[in-house]
C-alpha cells in the first residue's frame, strides 16, 4: 500500500488498484484550479505506474463533486486566463478518458456539471440510491464543458443527450440508470465498488484494457474537437445577457428570466 500527498485530493494505492478521493468536502468537492491540476498530475502518475490496473474516483463528504468552483470562475476576467483554466480542464478529461487503466466513479451525493463530466469519462459508474446527477449549465446560460457533449452522446445518443442538456434537469439515481447515464445503483457504494473490483480481477485485465484502448483511439479525435469547441462556446456564452441574468438569479436565489440573448 502506498499514499501520495496532495492539497485537494487523497490518493492511495492498494495492490493493483489506485483510489483517488476529491477532498474539498466543505465546498461539496467543487473543482478549483488547484484540484484540477492535482488531478492531472495524479492521473499521469497512475498512468506511468504499470502495476496499477484499476483507478477508482470518489468524493469525500456529502458529494462526489458539485462541479466547477463557481466563485473562482467568477474571478476569471480575460480570455487568456479563462482559456488557460479551460485547457487544464480539457487535459484532465483527456488524461482520464485515455489512461490505460480500468476506471470506476463511485458517486455519493451530488455529481453536477464538470463533476458529472468527470464521472462520465470513466468506464463504469456506480451511484448511491439517493444521489442526484445534473448537467445544469443551462441554468446559468452556459454549455457543458469537460467533454460533456461527447461523453453524454457516448452513453445516451445525440438526441437524448441534447434534450438532457437543454432541460438541465436534476436526475435521481433511478432516472440516471434508466437514461443509461450510470451503470449501477447501490445502497452501499463502497461495497459495490469492492464487488466490481473482485469481478474485474477474476478477468483477463490486459484483454479488457486492449478493448478500451481500441475504442479510445477510435473516438479520441472527436473528444479533442469537442473540448476545443466547448472552450470557445463557453467563452462566448459568458458574455451573453442570459448568462448575466442566470448568475444574478443564482445569487439572488430566484428563477432566471431569460430573453434569448
Amino acid at each position: 500500500m502506498g499514499s501520495l500527498t496532495y492539497q485537494t485530493i487523497d490518493a492511495n494505492i492498494q495492490g493493483n488498484t489506485a483510489f483517488i478521493q476529491f477532498n474539498r468536502p466543505t465546498s461539496l468537492n467543487a473543482l478549483n484550479t488547484v484540484m484540477i491540476k492535482e488531478l492531472v498530475d495524479c492521473l499521469n502518475e497512475m498512468t506511468l505506474n504499470e502495476a496499477i490496473k484499476i483507478v477508482v474516483l470518489q468524493g469525500k463528504g456529502k458529494a462526489f463533486s458539485s462541479g466547477g468552483d463557481i466563485k473562482e470562475m467568477f474571478q476569471l476576467q480575460g480570455e487568456e486566463e479563462f482559456f488557460l483554466v479551460m485547457d487544464d480542464i480539457n487535459q484532465l478529461i483527456t488524461t482520464l478518458y485515455t489512461m490505460p487503466k480500468l476506471t470506476i466513479a463511485g458517486i455519493e451525493g451530488a455529481a453536477a456539471g464538470l463533476g458529472l463530466s468527470i464521472a462520465l469519462a470513466t468506464d463504469y459508474i456506480i451511484s448511491d440510491s439517493t444521489s442526484k446527477l445534473a448537467m445544469n449549465f443551462i441554468g446559468i446560460g452556459l454549455v457543458p464543458d469537460g467533454g460533456g457533449h461527447f461523453l453524454l452522446k457516448r452513453r445516451m445518443g445525440e438526441q437524448k443527450a441534447k434534450k438532457f442538456i437543454w432541460q438541465g434537469k436534476v436526475l435521481t439515481a433511478e432516472e440516471a440508470l434508466k437514461a443509461e447515464i450510470i451503470d449501477e445503483i447501490a445502497n452501499d457504494v463502497n461495497m459495490a465498488i469492492e464487488d466490481k473490483l473482485h469481478q474485474w480481477k477474476t478477468k483477463p485485465l490486459e484483454a479488457m484494457l486492449q478493448t478500451k484502448k481500441i475504442y479510445n483511439e477510435l473516438q479520441l479525435q472527436e473528444l479533442i474537437k469537442t473540448l476545443e469547441l466547448e472552450k470557445h462556446a463557453q467563452w462566448k456564452m459568458r458574455h451573453t445577457k442570459d448568462h448575466f441574468e442566470g448568475i444574478q438569479a443564482f445569487i439572488e436565489k430566484r428563477n432566471p428570466k431569460f430573453i434569448g440573448e
